[in-house]
């Protein structure tokens, strides 16, 4: 049986990873986090290594504050950046595979139709600029495969999705960007996925590459969080609101949305509409009584 490592398992797509797995007895998997194994510790982890050893990395720890990145590079960087850097090294030593997960963020937010895998990268705040370096360390890496997904949202971790929930409770009107345009990932799907490729890979080969991951389907923000509302039956009314009315510190792209063909005809993945998947991870949440 082949050993999976998840780094970043205590996170939102490392918990459903956990879920996921749960239905597949191909491989074992073994899930770390930060608790368990600083990433950033060059010499600790080749210990580690050297001490385990797995046919499939999947790397889904990340610096994902994106707004506190902009203070705080020092952080983002050595974990988006230099840990795919270092999870690719020995991946090439150990004749592992490497799947690395990154974000649309990376593309140019300014072009108006939906992102493909070959396009020049545009990133624009500190948080992109670090998931983007990390993604050139392992682009040529044979071993090595990069999932870009959009706007994760789940039953773990703190997402929009929870946090619309919660206001939903708490406020009467609520103000959401209009003039930002992408598709919500459920974080779900994206590890179904995974579990996909994993299998294929077993069976035709590893596929090393840029490969584009979201739900089907194009929404802002704004359409996000009324849909959200809509299916709780909340009275909470959503107003849309431009980002130049709603300014942070971090530059986000104006539009994200990315072309899946590529991760559907090479994988034969299913791609579900964005809502479809909503309905979905709310009924889970329900039934674990996270609502």
């Amino acid at each position: 049986m082949k050993h999976v490592l998840v780094t970043g398992a205590n996170g939102q797509l490392g918990n459903s990873l956990k879920q996921a797995a749960r239905e597949h007895d191909h491989f074992r998997f073994h899930y770390i986090d930060v608790n368990d194994l600083d990433l950033t510790d060059e010499w600790r982890v080749r210990q580690y290594f050297k001490e385990n050893r797995f046919s499939y990395i999947i790397n889904c720890a990340a610096y994902t504050q994106v707004d506190q990145a902009e203070k705080q590079p020092d952080k983002a960087f050595p974990i988006n950046a230099d840990v795919p850097l270092l999870l690719g090294s020995i991946c090439l030593e150990e004749s592992s595979f490497l799947i690395h997960l990154s974000t649309d963020y990376v593309y140019n937010g300014n072009i108006c139709r939906p992102h493909t895998e070959d396009e020049h990268p545009a990133a624009l705040s500190v948080y992109a600029k670090s998931k983007l370096q990390g993604d050139m360390h392992i682009i040529r890496n044979p071993q090595a495969m990069i999932i870009r997904t959009s706007w994760l949202y789940g039953e773990y971790g703190q997402n929009f999705l929870k946090t619309m929930i919660r206001l939903s409770g708490e406020k009467q009107e609520l103000s959401v960007v209009f003039d930002q345009t992408g598709t919500p990932t459920y974080s779900g799907d994206l590890a179904s996925a995974i579990l996909q490729i994993l299998i294929y890979s077993e069976d035709h080969g590893f596929k090393p590459g840029i490969y584009n991951f979201s739900n089907e389907g194009v929404c802002s923000w704004y359409d996000f969080a009324t849909e959200i509302m809509h299916l709780l039956r909340s009275g909470c009314a959503v107003r849309p609101v431009r980002t130049r009315d709603y300014p942070l510190p971090a530059t986000r792209p104006e539009y994200g949305v990315m072309d899946k063909s590529k991760i559907k005809n090479t994988f034969g993945i299913a791609i579900r509409h964005w809502r479809e998947a909503l309905i979905a991870a709310l009924k889970n949440m329900e039934n674990s009584k996270e609502i």
